[in-house]
């Protein structure tokens, strides 16, 4: 993790909004997933943070990724596009899954050259993909419980267990290759339950297409959820691991192939927002502190990912509860109507721990404000 001292040079250098990510940090996560899911995997799912250096640093670790548009695709395509053209087409086949069970026409067409594997969810999926992208191998998305995850999925995405091996059947009828199954537990997913239930359903899905004659199947994606240490309620991820670990075991052979698309997981914790306070006033009693970053740029997370970041500070003193603002004339900009912090005064820098996962990355330039500089130590 990288200390105060290092975030108020690297601020002084680059100044404010400041978004600062740790690439030891982030190869430290994805050792981590390896060591406790050595059977798994992981694919990183590229829309929890697509900078192009947190994907590099990942791909020269052995990673694989799911993308889900194709500018994401293209960012992880970028690491591979010098290796020789039948090199290339394997790496994209063994190393992405595009696990976006819905896909525009325009979309299809243009990866259909990649021969990918591509998520689906429904009968009408399976007939866009077989006229735009008959080369593409076939994961089936299958609605799992959610319970108790931040963001929940399973509402939009995901074909009900009782019909999967019907859409599984009209696949291959049409000369689509179904490789397997794949859900997602809802983001940020604490109940491990969620997983044993999820695991259990597609060994289920696994058997009765074998015994309506389905035998192509040998890929199982347990999708993403893996939860980011934000507090003390969040158990450690090598207890998830050992429940997960279990259920493979107990259901799926060694043959079948294990993924998983942690995101969240792997870059959460690698993230560290710097911002500068523009503003201070006390309103009906209450401290209130307007900082030159907020949800419309890095605590984005606010309001697209139910987050709650919290703020320190670099100064020590006696703490209240205060209010903390973005810089923007919009109402919705708060960051926080809670935080504990000392009596500050203008240009004071504040900071944001675990903020790496879904906040950058939906920054926008609302008001004209432009999103934080982004800087990245420890790289190799």
């Amino acid at each position: 993790m990288i200390t105060p001292s290092a975030l108020k040079k690297l601020a002084a250098k680059h100044g404010t909004p400041l978004f600062v990510v740790d690439h030891a940090e982030l190869r430290a996560n994805y050792a981590m997933f390896k060591k406790y899911l050595p059977r798994v995997q992981a694919y990183y799912a590229v829309k929890a943070n697509s900078d192009p250096a947190i994907v590099r640093t990942l791909y020269q670790a052995g990673a694989s990724f799911d993308v889900a548009s194709m500018p994401e695709f293209q960012t992880v395509y970028e690491n591979i596009k010098h290796l020789p053209a039948k090199e290339r087409q394997d790496w994209i086949w063994d190393k992405i899954i595009y696990a976006n069970p819905i896909k525009p026409v325009e979309t299809l067409r243009e990866l259909n050259q990649y021969k990918p594997l591509v998520t689906f969810d429904n009968f009408e999926e399976i007939k866009k993909i077989k006229k735009f992208a008959p080369q593409a191998g076939l994961v089936l998305r299958l609605k799992v419980p959610n319970t108790g995850a931040m963001v929940e999925l399973s509402s939009k995405f995901g074909a009900s267990p009782g019909e999967a091996v019907d859409m599984i059947l009209e696949a291959d009828r049409l000369g689509l290759t179904v490789e397997g199954i794949s859900f997602h537990v809802g983001s940020q997913t604490t109940n491990f339950e969620n997983y044993v239930q999820a695991i259990a359903l597609s060994s289920n899905i696994f058997n009765e297409a074998k015994d309506r004659g389905y035998n192509k199947m040998n890929l199982l994606d347990i999708g993403g959820g893996f939860p980011a240490p934000y507090d003390s309620s969040v158990k450690p991820f090598r207890e998830l691991a050992k429940v997960i670990n279990g259920e493979l075991d107990r259901l799926f052979p060694t043959g079948v192939q294990i993924l998983a698309e942690p995101g969240r997981f792997l870059c959460a914790t690698t993230g560290t927002a710097v911002s500068k306070i523009v503003g201070k006033a006390l309103r009906d009693g209450k401290l209130c502190y307007y900082i030159n970053d907020g949800v419309y740029h890095t605590f984005s997370g606010v309001i697209f990912d139910h987050c709650h970041y919290h703020l320190k500070s670099f100064k020590k003193g006696p703490t209240q509860i205060c209010s903390i603002f973005g810089p923007t004339c919009d109402a919705l900009d708060v960051v926080s109507m809670a935080e504990n912090l000392p009596d500050l005064e203008l240009d004071d820098l504040l900071y944001s721990e675990q903020i790496g996962a879904y906040s950058h990355a939906s920054s926008t330039y609302f008001n004209g404000f432009p999103p934080a500089t982004v800087v990245h130590v420890n790289q190799k």
